[in-house]
């Protein structure tokens, strides 16, 4: 297996880094998983895209991590020659948030029903199978397992964190959560953690009521290292950084991980990949 990301950032726009989206690519296709701003870009970058995913999984419904949702519900449908429908999955909440898309989208759908002789078929009803997950295996096709777990992101509810399993290989999507029960079981033994952080010492420092308030339900980077080191994890990436990492400050973030865990610490950009069996490039 291989992981992408596609986007490394934030709810703080950057210039150089998209919204948080993360691939998974597997023997059975590309699993995406979040799509914040920008993700249909990146993707281009490594040749995939919303017409190639094999399956959508969404963390948690905040803002940041589905933006662009309706890009890849609007790229997939009306760049695909056949009906070819998109798996959607996520938590709770993400059928209603699909529909309530798809009739954002309702005028750009007739516009385009309209223009295109073969073009017969909407995205409500052909492209588009959701499924609200709460915990437990939630896709198995052709050797790769997907398993849910929930996660604590709270007063964001629910949120889930998901291990991907190809033969022997396996890779972990925490999204945003503190350390949890769900996310230390989904992580026991994984090749790959990814996971979002954030840096307490520079929030404070900066002191914003808005900014200190994500502190209650992040990991900061060291309780990101000690999720990894408690389960065994080989490699740890770090992203969603929060506050934006300055430029000459991407060794700091490494180092504070390093001192809690003793694999490989990878602080992602966007388009870093890591192979599952450790290779970063």
């Amino acid at each position: 297996m291989q992981v992408v990301i596609l986007g490394s950032g934030s709810p703080i726009p950057a210039p150089d880094r998209a919204g948080p989206s993360t691939l998974v690519r597997t023997s059975v296709g590309d699993l995406l998983f979040d799509a914040g701003r920008g993700v249909s870009m990146r993707a281009a970058a490594v040749a995939s895209g919303p017409v190639a995913f094999r399956a959508v999984f969404l963390t948690h419904l905040h803002s940041d991590h589905v933006t662009d949702l309706n890009d890849v519900i609007t790229t997939r449908w009306a760049m695909s020659f056949t009906p070819n429908p998109l798996e959607v999955y996520g938590p709770v909440g993400t059928s209603s948030l699909v529909t309530a898309t798809e009739t954002m989208l309702e005028t750009d759908i007739g516009y385009r029903l309209a223009h295109h002789d073969d073009l017969t078929w909407r995205p409500g009803t052909r492209a588009t199978d959701v499924t609200d997950v709460t915990d437990g295996i939630v896709f198995d096709h052709g050797g790769v397992r997907v398993t849910a777990a929930q996660t604590d992101h709270a007063p964001v509810h629910p949120t889930l964190g998901y291990r991907i399993d190809d033969g022997a290989e396996s890779v972990v999507v925490a999204g945003d959560t503190v350390p949890c029960e769900g996310l230390d079981r989904l992580c026991t033994g994984a090749g790959v953690l990814v996971h979002t952080v954030v840096r307490r010492d520079q929030i404070e420092a900066l002191g914003l009521p808005r900014l200190l308030d994500v502190l209650d339900y992040h990991s900061t980077v060291a309780d990101a290292a000690r999720t990894a080191q408690r389960a065994g994890v080989a490699t740890l990436v770090l992203t969603h950084m929060v506050p934006p990492v300055q430029p000459g400050g991407e060794q700091e973030w490494i180092d504070r991980a390093a001192a809690e865990f003793g694999g490989t610490v990878v602080l992602a950009h966007d388009l870093t990949t890591v192979e599952a069996d450790r290779t970063v490039h």
